[in-house]
């Protein structure tokens, strides 16, 4: 399947990525597959984003996610989450989500990988963990996210201890149930517990998240899963 990068060859390029430059996706890619590989960089909206080195705070509360993540991809025949994974999403975006979650191609979802391995196309689901980049993931991040095809945007907002949800189908903001409770709308049974989450109560985290799996309505999207899957092998 064609992709971005399958293009003519481009001209003369700068031989470092920095913060701020102005490029295509094809341009930012060629660039950043001859960096060293311990630099992580993004394209958002045609500009370039250097990461910085991940602080403790970072990756302390993106591990209790991330394991929510795993654990509802196991019991979930036909998702897969992702952690860092780049998405090849149009000729401006280039980004690679702290947690993604997708439905696999071959169960009908809206990524396909290319035949150098990367995703193209917007992931269903993105999560950011957010501290020193907050002004980024919620808005240019997020207005891109949503202009590229991303069905739902969660943002862990570190400094203000708050869990922002975006539903972009609907085009709306939401918040946690009465019950604390953020019952994913485009994976039904991904249930997360909002307090949990920001105490990184992993024990609380994994009961919420089981009660999810136990619903009604995961089995149902199970079964919907299954029927995207034979459909799209007699295709």
């Amino acid at each position: 399947m064609p992709t971005l990068l399958d293009q003519p060859p481009i001209g003369l390029l700068p031989t470092e990525l920095n913060q701020g430059d102005r490029l295509t996706q094809r341009e930012f890619h060629e660039i950043y597959s001859k960096m060293p590989k311990h630099v992580r960089a993004e394209l958002i909206g045609g500009i370039v984003h250097m990461a910085s080195p991940m602080k403790r705070l970072h990756g302390r509360n993106q591990g209790p996610l991330a394991t929510v993540f795993q654990v509802y991809e196991s019991g979930t025949p036909g998702v897969e989450s992702g952690l860092s994974t780049t998405f090849i999403m149009d000729v401006d975006n280039e980004p690679q989500p702290d947690l993604s979650m997708i439905v696999n191609p071959e169960f009908g979802g809206q990524c396909h990988e290319d035949d150098r391995g990367y995703l193209n196309g917007a992931p269903e689901l993105v999560c950011e963990v957010s501290d020193s980049t907050r002004s980024t993931d919620l808005n240019s991040k997020r207005r891109e996210y949503q202009a590229t095809g991303v069905l739902e945007y969660l943002v862990l907002n570190l400094r203000d201890q708050k869990l922002h949800w975006y539903d972009f189908a609907k085009n709306d903001d939401l918040q946690h149930a009465p019950d604390g409770i953020y019952r994913i709308r485009t994976f039904p049974g991904l249930w997360i517990h909002g307090p949990a989450l920001i105490a990184r109560d992993a024990k609380q985290l994994l009961a919420t998240l089981q009660l999810g799996l136990a619903s009604p309505e995961h089995a149902e999207f199970v079964l919907h899963l299954e029927a995207r899957r034979a459909a799209h092998a007699k295709a």
